[in-house]
């Protein structure tokens, strides 16, 4: 349910009909839209008689939402949400480039990427620390070390870091990272993203390998319901019929979820084909079709990487694709 306050309405008559409504066992949470106050009401609603809000003097109107995600959704938060890490802004018109390798290998190969990805504009360093692996016998990682070489990384290049969890557990370990990563696999792990929601550090949600855009946004409900609204969602490709390709990147989400949320949206191209020739063109449309960054795997060795070598690009590789999507962005912006 939606009330929406009379504009005027002191505050004090608006924190009485919050406890009001607080006091009958319903969460409530306030929303601005377009100069208006709304109050975003979930619980059995049916407890409560909208017509009897309707007469109040403070209320405006009151309506029955349908959208399941009230909190991710447009229908009560109607401008972008701009997420902020370090000086970095993502979303309401603000590109991101996020760059890296899949897995924090060693001190000097970190180092060199990120200095390497910062001198072509990328503005955010990822890096793996925890893996989890399709195969238990495939490297997993260096786990609280990896976290280390990040934030030495990060000391080195001023770039703010990007960054998996596999377990609320975890949760400890990254209290210096900037950017928290929920990867495909954990999507729907809702006792993490409860955890999460706790949090007010800014989360990376990934698209699940066979996730609707519906379960993608109820995952980012979860986070938001705790409290938590600093979420950059991510489509990394699906699982579907095609075999030439890791998964298929789903591009039309892109669009669809700029008109479903006011969440930042940004792409993947790496881990949608798994073919690093193919992480350019994907990357350009990516950013044509009004996404809100990218996400790209870089190594200096792709051939010796300790995982997703076929997918990564080199750092001159990189810098010639940054350079394109600049010039792709001017173009879109016209």
């Amino acid at each position: 349910m939606i009330v929406v306050l009379r504009q005027g309405t002191e505050a004090q008559e608006r924190e009485r009909l919050i406890d009001w409504l607080k006091g009958r066992g319903l969460e409530v949470w306030v929303a601005q839209r377009e100069g208006q106050t709304a109050l975003c009401v979930s619980g059995d609603v049916a407890a409560v008689d909208p017509r009897w809000l309707s007469s109040l003097e403070a209320v405006d109107s009151v309506r029955c939402s349908a959208e399941p995600f009230r909190r991710a959704g447009r229908g009560v938060h109607a401008q972008d949400t701009v997420v902020e890490i370090g000086g970095v802004k993502v979303g309401g018109g603000h590109f991101v480039m996020i760059a890296g390798p899949c897995s924090v290998e060693t001190e000097e190969q970190i180092v060199a990427v990120a200095g390497a990805v910062k001198a072509a504009g990328a503005q955010l360093l990822r890096g793996g620390a925890f893996k989890p692996r399709t195969s238990p016998y495939t490297f997993q990682g260096r786990g609280a070390d990896g976290l280390e070489l990040l934030k030495t990384a990060r000391a080195a290049t001023g770039l703010p870091i990007v960054t998996e969890i596999t377990d609320a557990a975890q949760l400890p370990l990254f209290e210096e990272v900037d950017v928290i990563q929920v990867g495909a696999r954990n999507m729907q792990n809702f006792a993490l993203l409860r955890e999460l929601g706790r949090t007010r550090k800014p989360i990376l949600l990934k698209r699940g390998l066979a996730a609707t855009l519906k379960e993608l946004l109820m995952s980012a409900e979860h986070i938001m319901a705790g409290g938590n609204g600093q979420i950059i969602l991510c489509e990394r490709g699906i699982r579907t019929f095609g075999d030439y390709t890791r998964n298929t990147l789903d591009l039309a989400a892109v669009p669809m979820l700029r008109e479903l949320t006011h969440l930042p949206v940004i792409v993947d191209p790496s881990h949608a084909t798994g073919i690093a020739r193919l992480v350019r063109p994907m990357a350009l449309a990516a950013a044509a079709c009004g996404a809100d960054g990218l996400m790209i795997e870089v190594h200096p060795d792709p051939g010796n990487a300790l995982s997703d070598g076929a997918q990564s690009l080199r750092p001159e590789d990189y810098a010639a694709l940054a350079d394109e999507v600049r010039r792709i962005r001017e173009v879109v912006a016209k």
